[in-house]
Formats: structure tokens, sequence, C-alpha cells
């Protein structure tokens, strides 16, 4: 057999995505997951990569992938919320699980047995594709001194953290990456949120807004996913499934190791060349943002028996993973840096 004749796709895949095309980070995600599961099957499965509206809007992916007019999808599962209430567990919850934390319970905790479940309804099988790490506090037009200072507050944030800013008397929107900037500088929101520093200065929100908040208490480690329509994986042979499996967990780990290396001297630039405000949430403003997060994430576990499910079980492995960092990974960092 010829190397052309091995090298020729036997499955050529569509690959629709909720980031604007080749966007910093997370776009440049969805397409080094194409790169690798290229590479990985020997170019066996070949995967083309499609930005936001290229083929489906940003928030139509869901439903392209589920009804097989794209094989896989990138993005985050708080956006499908509408679909499922359990699915905004495995992207982000407010003061909930970091990035290795989350990792852990996927692969080690029953987080991802119990995302498949979830998933499965749709005709779907989900990965952890990409973290972006603790998030940014978001981009403002006033300061925050205080918990009143959230009320009226029109900002654009997905998933349980909304819910939480409606609860302290803010507006919460859900908008697409690439609507943000426009609705920011038109003065349609008052605030964003959106990743963090490499991400931010790309989209360059320094020039809508003046002030930059962290830490990011809604998104402490967001999982960003890929997710395949199950009638499309299952034609692959058993190698390839496996293979492609093993692709999306490698994109995962090298999402969050591209933003670790690459968050600070994003920082440094917009503090530095373009004068941006950095500031800390105040104390009074994270405890009333974490009051209302436990009661928001709680009654959301009690709309339906298979959210339920999700969130014991994230609770479970948050408590004793956070017992264990209270020795470990928090009492190192105290000692490394002292405030």
């Amino acid at each position: 057999m010829s190397t052309a004749a091995k090298a020729a796709p036997e499955f050529k895949w569509k690959m629709v995505t909720t980031w604007p095309k080749n966007f910093p980070g997370l776009g440049t995600g969805a397409n080094n997951l194409a790169k690798l599961i290229g590479e990985m099957t020997g170019g066996r499965v070949q995967v083309k990569v499609y930005g936001a509206k290229e083929l489906v809007g940003a928030l139509e992916i869901f439903d392209a992938v589920s009804r097989g007019t794209a094989e896989m999808g990138h993005g985050a599962s708080y956006y499908w919320k509408g679909k499922s209430r359990a699915a905004q567990f495995f992207a982000a919850v407010p003061f909930g699980l970091t990035a290795q934390e989350m990792n852990s319970w996927l692969y080690h905790g029953g987080g991802m047995e119990l995302w498949e479940e979830i998933y499965a309804e749709f005709g779907l099988v989900p990965g952890a594709a990409g973290n972006t790490g603790v998030q940014m506090g978001g981009w403002f037009n006033k300061e925050i001194n205080t918990a009143d200072d959230l009320k009226g507050l029109k900002m654009r944030i997905p998933g349980l953290g909304g819910e939480v800013l409606k609860r302290a008397g803010g507006t919460p929107v859900l908008l697409p990456g690439g609507e943000i900037f426009p609705s920011l500088q038109s003065g349609a929101i008052d605030a964003t949120e959106w990743v963090g520093p490499y991400n931010d200065v790309a989209f360059g929100l320094h020039k809508a807004a003046k002030y930059y908040y962290y830490p990011g208490w809604h998104e402490p480690g967001t999982t960003l996913e890929c997710f395949i329509n199950k009638e499309a994986f299952e034609k692959l042979p058993a190698d390839l499934q496996i293979i492609v499996r093993n692709a999306i967990r490698v994109a995962n780990q090298d999402m969050l190791a591209d933003f670790t290396a690459k968050n600070n001297r994003a920082l440094e630039q917009l503090v530095n060349e373009h004068n941006v405000e950095l500031r800390k949430f105040p104390d009074e403003v994270l405890q009333k943002l974490k009051d209302l997060s436990d009661k928001v994430v709680s009654e959301e576990a009690a709309n339906d028996e298979k959210t339920k499910k999700v969130f014991d079980s994230f609770v479970k492995f948050r408590d004793q993973a956070t017992k264990w960092h209270q020795v470990s990974e928090q009492a190192y960092l105290n000692a490394r840096n002292p405030l």
C-alpha cells in the first residue's frame, strides 16, 4: 500500500464552534484539537473547523451536532442550560472547582460518566477539551465598592454566575464572544466577563471599559468541551475511538498550559501599556456573591433528579479536594507568596 493511500482520510468530519474563527486560546484550541486528531490517527480522521456563524450560529452548535449537521462541536456546556440544567456543572460553578480539581473530578471522580449520561439523551458524546484556569472577574464601566453597586448592572455573564448576579440585583445577558465588544462599547451592557487577559486583550475590551476586576469567582476553572455526534463516533473503529478520546485529553491539558503561559504577559500589557485599572473585588462583595452562589447552586440542584445527582457528586468531590488543598496547594502558595 502506498503512503498516499495510507494518508487518505477514511472519515471527514466538520467541527462547529462557539468561538470566532482562529480566536486566541479558544478558537485556536479547537484548531489544535482538529490537528491532533489528524496527526494521531495518521490522517484517517480529518476534521475541518468552522468558526461561529461560518456554518451555524455560535449558540446553535449543540443542535447542529445533535442532529448530525456536523460531527463535532467545540464550546462550553453552560451555554446549554436550556437543554439540561445539569450541563452547567461540567463547565464552571461559582466558587466551585479549579482546573486541576475539575480534571480530577471528571477523570477520576465520576464526573465524566455523569456528563456522558446527560449528553446521551441528545445523541452526543462529550469530552473535556480545554480549561482556562481561574478567570478574571470582568470589565466594568463603574467601580464596584459594595454589593449595592451590582444592583441594576447589565452584565454579559452566562451560566450559574448569571443567576447569582440576578439575585444580587443585576441583569445577566447571554452573548456570544463576537458580540461582546460592540455591546460594551455602545452601552447596551455595563459590564462583561469573558475569560482572562490573554483572550480579553485580543478582543480589545480595554478600549470599551476602564476597570478590570479580579478574581473570577464565577468561573474558577472553566472546562471547555468537545462533543461528538454519537452515531458518527460509533462508526469509527475501536482504535480510532480511543485515539480521538485521547486527542481530546491532550488538547484539554495543552489549552490550560497555553493560558497559564500567556495570561500574565497580557495582563502586564493591559496595565502598563493601556493604563487599565486593575481592581480586586472588595471582600464584602465576594462574601455576598459566595452566599448567593451557595443558594443558587443548591436550588438549581433541586430542580430535577439528574441535576441533583450531578450536584451531589460535584459537592462531595469539592469538599474532599478542599480539605486536601488546604494542606497542599493552598498552604504552599501561601508560603511562597505571603500576603
